[in-house]
């Protein structure tokens, strides 16, 4: 018989052994958001500041400030690189702290890709090589839990040779799905008792609740959501406090939706795939919502090319999915990712989730965004985007600000550009009015 335990403790080692077994020209896989191993990191950074380590290339979406503390250091940029597939906050300060002169320029390179392809990417085409992550405590059968974290690091942990370095922390859920790593497949394990990374909820203002109330007019009793980051879609949720019987299938879950799911609001008795079931493939909140989907049968994690396929998505009926955007051109496309001339986040699971709940029976797309940005002195609706489009013109369904809701299916350009016109910030209007007859988008009388 099989003693896991022993081979569980042969396996074990220190912080700084398990970062020696990086080598350099290492690709490495770096678990998003909570799933980030905070004592391994530690590790490869001092590493690092002590000549160990060379061309090592992280590969990940959405770290959080512990990675900005440790190997994403700005003094150790030129052996550890970041190699983003979602910015947040760390990479824009390293962006705005490394470009103060020429000669000392440092921009975080960004790879364009839906969040669905990423495993695809990251394995086939980057070649990734290693993973690093946090997870749940051995369970009797010798499988770890992914926790937080399923996403793009299951295809990493399946990818025959791939260099598995586990920190193993009782903080972690152990999640129900498809997210289990087993003893067999890892490289080395390391044991930490750090509390998971936790965001805390942005309060909502004014205008955040008016869209929030809006969206939450246009879903019906019986849908199924998906619910993007940020403070719109943690709107819309507080706004369905009164629905019946909705579902839950989207890439992130949040506290929002966790507590949609203990009022009662969403059972998911009306889906057709993972009846009863809230299905995500991470998760990034409050510890309470770490807790709720902690060995809970009723909501479970799967690998993001399986969560956010739109031909997945699209099983159920009634999808609805809420996303936010930065900026809307005449024509209806969104750029939702580049702000100020610099990559600000990522296409992430968007245009997943665009696609996928227009293809379902009666679903409804949904971007939003408040009217204007800068304090009110630029309007998000504009003639032309300043960056990259996001959701393309094809794609985009219902757009929503404070001032209502802009349908873009069946319309001409003149239709989109006026109904869009007419959901901007009454200061803009009449300006973009005449920007539209100037390039021919009036309409007709």
């Amino acid at each position: 018989m099989i003693d896991l335990n022993a081979q569980y403790r042969a396996l074990l080692t220190t912080p700084a052994a398990a970062a020696a077994m990086i080598p350099d020209g290492a690709r490495v896989a770096l678990a998003l958001g909570a799933g980030a191993p905070p004592l391994l990191l530690h590790a490869l950074a001092d590493g690092a500041r002590a000549g160990a380590a060379r061309d090592i290339r992280f590969y990940y979406m959405l770290c959080t400030a512990i990675v900005g503390r440790t190997i994403f250091d700005p003094q150790l940029t030129d052996r550890l690189i970041p190699m983003s597939y979602f910015h947040s906050g760390v990479e824009r300060g390293l962006d705005k702290g490394r470009t103060q002169s020429s000669s000392d320029e440092f921009i975080v390179d960004y790879i364009p890709s839906h969040f669905s392809q990423i495993p695809r990417s990251m394995v086939e085409h980057v070649g990734v090589d290693t993973l690093i992550a946090t997870v749940s405590p051995m369970d009797d059968e010798g499988f770890f839990s992914l926790g937080t974290n399923t996403d793009y690091a299951m295809a990493v942990a399946r990818k025959p040779g791939a260099r598995l370095i586990l920190e193993v922390n009782r903080h972690m859920p152990r999640v129900r799905g498809d997210c289990r790593v087993p003893l067999a497949d890892v490289a080395a394990l390391i044991e930490g008792d750090t509390p998971l990374c936790t965001v805390p909820t942005a309060p909502l203002s004014p205008t955040d609740t008016r869209i929030g109330e809006i969206i939450a007019g246009l879903v019906d009793d019986g849908a199924c959501l998906q619910m993007g980051i940020g403070a719109l879609p943690d709107a819309v949720c507080a706004g369905l406090h009164h629905h019946r019987r909705l579902g839950i299938h989207t890439e992130l879950i949040t506290p929002g939706l966790a507590e949609l799911v203990r009022r009662g609001v969403a059972d998911n008795s009306a889906k057709q795939t993972h009846t009863g079931t809230t299905i995500f493939t991470f998760a990034l909140g409050d510890r309470a919502l770490y807790d709720f989907i902690d060995d809970n049968p009723a909501a479970q994690a799967f690998p993001v090319e399986y969560v956010n396929n739109p031909a997945v998505i699209a099983r159920n009926d009634r999808v609805v999915s809420v996303n936010a955007t930065t900026q809307v051109d005449f024509h209806g496309a969104c750029n939702s990712e580049f702000v100020a001339g610099r990559q600000f986040s990522g296409t992430g699971g968007q245009v997943d989730f665009v696609r996928g709940a227009y293809m379902s029976a009666g679903g409804k797309s949904i971007i939003a965004c408040h009217s204007t940005a800068a304090g009110g002195t630029i309007s998000r609706i504009t003639p032309r985007l300043s960056g990259p489009v996001t959701t393309s013109r094809n794609d985009t369904h219902l757009v929503v600000t404070e001032y209502g809701v802009a349908d873009m299916k069946g319309k001409t350009l003149a239709e989109r550009a006026q109904a869009l016109i007419a959901i901007a910030h009454p200061d803009f209007r009449e300006d973009l009015y005449r920007e539209a007859h100037a390039l021919r988008l009036a309409g007709h009388d």
